[in-house]
């Protein structure tokens, strides 16, 4: 559970973090990122999504927008938005690759989108309202066809995973960060559900994300006394943020007041570069622009 960079975003000291925030928002606006709508023009998420590493990231970063910032993107910067958005659907139907990351997306996005078309006059929407009623009817298509997708079923002599043994497959369950991949994983085959519903998994999986002190204030029994960490789990995620995972994340350097993908690298002139280097999630990178 440990394989990728992980972050917290409320793990900064509430008044050092809002300072940090605010010194990199100046040093961007003084390099051309004025708003959230230029930053994401700018920085090249369109192929980002297609690397593994960094899809997740940038996925996350589109729910946040659609959660909150909708209202805030330019007319330019909304059009660069779904055509992101479209290449991660189109993505996602030919590879199959997290559809239930899309449409958790999604299921945001069109929430978001018809509280403000019944809103149109209150809220801020930018843009003709009758191309906001067109990009909704998309997202439902969307959703639509997330929701008919059929996984193909690979016919060839390659070891599947009902080759693989036990302590194999158990090992695969246990680098999982998320119980719902966990939950998922044990629908494919009997051997798997079992190994999934493992308790000693699910308290690891809750001991990684979560202090022991929040395990009191959600403490769920069986009928026989035992601690139901499954259930636990999914209590603890309802009311506390999770360690956010990904591949690869943005990297803001402060000696140079530039945002970079960390695995690409940055040629920083500083005389200590890695000093200089701040990671920025993606609920950082909206912060970055509230203020």
């Amino acid at each position: 559970m440990k394989k990728y960079s992980t972050m917290r975003s409320k793990n900064m000291h509430p008044k050092k973090g809002k300072r940090t925030i605010l010194e990199m928002t100046q040093m961007l606006k003084r390099h051309g990122y004025c708003t959230l709508g230029e930053a994401f023009n700018r920085l090249d998420f369109s192929s980002a999504i297609q690397d593994i590493r960094r899809f997740n990231y940038v996925v996350k970063l589109l729910q946040l927008i659609a959660k909150s910032q909708l209202t805030s993107l330019s007319g330019v910067a909304q059009k660069n938005y779904f055509n992101i958005l479209d290449k991660i659907v189109q993505k996602v139907l030919d590879d199959h690759h997290n559809p239930r990351l899309i449409k958790d997306l999604l299921q945001d996005l069109s929430s978001t989108l018809c509280i403000l078309i019944r809103g149109q006059g209150k809220s801020e929407l930018v843009g003709n309202i009758n191309i906001w009623i067109c990009r909704l009817e998309t997202i439902l298509t969307w959703q639509e066809q997330l929701q008919n997708l059929q996984m193909t079923k690979q016919v060839d002599s390659r070891p599947t995973l009902s080759d693989l043994p036990l302590h194999m497959l158990n090992n695969i369950l246990y680098r999982f960060s998320d119980g719902w991949d966990i939950v998922t994983l044990g629908q494919v085959t009997p051997t798997l559900y079992m190994l999934s519903e493992d308790r000693q998994l699910w308290k690891r999986l809750c001991q990684y994300h979560f202090p022991e002190k929040q395990f009191c204030r959600h403490l769920i029994l069986s009928e026989k006394g035992h601690i139901e960490w499954k259930s636990m789990y999914f209590a603890l995620k309802k009311y506390h943020p999770t360690k956010e995972q990904y591949g690869d994340t943005l990297h803001f350097c402060r000696h140079c007041s530039i945002l970079f993908w960390k695995d690409s690298g940055h040629p920083c002139t500083a005389a200590d570069p890695d000093s200089c280097f701040t990671p920025v999630s993606p609920q950082h990178f909206i912060d970055l622009f509230k203020f």
